[in-house]
């Protein structure tokens, strides 16, 4: 269309509810905020790699949503009267990943980005039909391989970081392989790029970034928080996993000046599982992307600051408030903080795997490794529920899944109805008493190779990707020195912290370390980061909500309410 050629308008189906019709009364209540207008054939109502501010409506017409305007385009969705547009972006603040033009001419109904949050928060059906519609689309684009483009070659360490960043924070985007993909040549050439200064992201015809630190990319897609670092908040989250997420939801709701710092991306490790299937209310299960996703709208919608990545470096308190510095901007300050930092995946110790990680070596398993393997069969290494779950979704996209366990018993660290599915599903091959001792490929991984841990016996798995789930270490070497820790990192609370606090940081206040407050008053620890928490992403959210509500003791003790 950018050149003139005439699209095809005939709308999309609806097959998935990820496009659905709004009746007469849910369109009044959005007239009701927003403002009617007519567009003409070859308007662009909004642009891919800019931030979209309004919530439009198609009244009459058609709209098509396109990848590429102008250079190479495609065309995604066409929508037609009654359909909405836009998709998760919109809800968070970032810029959008396609771009919309009118290819019949017809009338729309404008309303502000901020007016929608408010009325959806007044008007819960509404506000369920378009986020669930809105995360339908963001599947959609994250499995189809639409978004900006990150062109780089897979050897490349920060290609690979470039590609990390975006799975990991769903972010729909598109690998262009400088080795595999036969346009990538031409595509360096037309924008004027010599392929020794790749990687690069190309967010739009006109806007290239020369290999971005994943910071400036998270600017350039509206993902970093505007607030500044001068104030100072009344709870300041660090880490944006359930636990944090949580905190963020509650602290918000309940008045309190409210900001979370991320270092990779919101939903923790709890968003690298395709379905958790345990979560109370949540009977067909749930995915831990989705889960982080309604998270952070709800956050947002309440008011709370989310900046991501921003990595914490130090802890220090200052008068009457804690500082936490940062490792490429200024502090952030809080009169109370919770540390929500979560854990890593251990890695293998194994030759030459950090060679291979992202190519072909996963410590998730999402919509995008999926991707990259839908061909040829896989091994999962770990005993616990991350590597169930892992097994389970991969056996719906890859032929065959090779589970290797440490172990002699599945249902060791596993729970019960994942092992059930596991030892019925054919396409899932568990190999007890396994350990991998070699992975094999120069490029990319082609097989490994295990050994029995009871007999030393050898042999190779013809394998193109090796995931690996097997347990975790708590995010706290920032921590040391500031708060006390156990002897396996983990951040000490209550009673615990209470047999290792100093004197003269208690003696005044007459009292011990609350149940979630650490050694310091008013930092308090929550989820898999707190020494004895359980290991599930039930607790870690109830161990946020219950955070909030003893911060709020913590503030009335140093006479600030969530008003001042």
């Amino acid at each position: 269309m950018g050149g003139g050629d005439a699209v095809r308008a005939d709308e999309t189906p609806d097959t998935h509810g990820a496009y659905p019709r709004l009746s007469d009364q849910q369109i009044e209540v959005l007239a009701a905020c927003g403002d009617k207008r007519k567009v003409e054939a070859g308007e662009v109502l909004f642009r891919e790699g800019q931030v979209c501010t309004e919530f439009i409506v198609v009244l009459s017409g058609k709209v098509a949503i396109l990848e590429g305007y102008g250079v190479d385009e495609r065309v995604l969705r066409i929508h037609g009267p009654r359909r909405f547009l836009g998709e998760l972006a919109l809800l968070e603040g970032q810029a959008a990943f396609f771009t919309a033009v009118v290819v019949e001419s017809g009338t729309v109904l404008v309303v502000d980005a901020g007016e929608l949050r408010a009325l959806l928060a007044s008007e819960p059906a509404l506000g369920d039909l378009i986020f669930r519609a809105y995360l339908l689309r963001r599947s959609e684009l994250v499995g189809q391989g639409t978004g900006f483009r990150i062109v780089g070659s897979g050897y490349s360490s920060d290609t690979r970081r470039l590609l990390e960043f975006a799975a990991r924070n769903r972010l729909p985007h598109r690998w262009i392989d400088l080795e595999k993909d036969k346009g990538a040549e031409s595509l360096l050439k037309r924008l004027g790029i010599p392929a020794s200064d790749t990687p690069v992201v190309v967010l739009n015809s006109s806007r290239v970034l020369r290999n971005p630190g994943n910071a400036e990319l998270a600017r350039a897609l509206g993902m970093r928080s505007a607030e500044p670092n001068d104030h100072v908040r009344d709870l300041l989250v660090v880490g944006a996993g359930p636990a944090g997420l949580a905190a963020a939801v509650y602290g918000a709701s309940e008045g309190l000046r409210t900001t979370v710092l991320e270092g990779v991306a919101t939903g923790g490790q709890a968003a690298t599982s395709s379905r958790i299937e345990n979560y109370l209310g949540f009977p067909a299960g749930i995915s831990g992307a989705e889960l982080a996703e309604r998270a952070v709208v709800q956050a947002t919608r309440f008011g709370a600051g989310i900046t991501v990545p921003v990595q914490a470096v130090g802890l220090e308190r200052r008068e009457d408030h804690y500082v936490v510095s940062l490792d490429e901007e200024g502090p952030a300050m809080g009169r109370t903080i919770v540390l929500a930092t979560g854990a890593h995946y251990r890695r293998l110790n194994v030759p030459r795997i950090d060679e291979l990680e992202g190519l072909g070596v996963y410590y998730a398993a999402t919509l995008v490794e999926a991707r990259r393997c839908r061909a040829d069969p896989v091994a999962v290494v770990g005993g616990g529920n991350s590597a169930g779950q892992a097994s389970l979704f991969l056996a719906r996209q890859v032929p065959k899944v090779h589970l290797l366990v440490r172990g002699g018993d599945l249902g060791a660290d596993m729970s019960r109805y994942l092992v059930d599915r596991i030892e019925r599903h054919p396409g899932i091959d568990v190999q007890l008493h396994t350990e991998v001792r070699e992975v094999h490929g120069d490029r990319s991984v082609e097989s490994v190779t295990v050994e029995d841990n009871r007999t030393g016996d050898r042999r190779t798995l013809p394998v193109r990707a090796l995931f690996i789930f097997i347990g975790a270490e708590p995010c706290t070497t920032w921590l040391e020195g500031a708060v006390c820790l156990d002897s396996h990192g983990f951040v000490e609370t209550g009673q615990d912290a209470a047999a290792n606090t100093q004197e003269n940081d208690w003696s005044y206040l007459g009292r011990s370390p609350m149940a979630l407050e650490t050694s310091r008053p008013g930092v308090f620890a929550v989820g898999d980061v707190r020494s004895g928490s359980i290991k599930r992403v039930a607790s870690a959210i109830g161990e946020g909500a219950m955070a909030v509500r003893l911060i709020h003791e913590r503030l009335r003790e140093v006479g600030v309410s969530a008003q001042d």
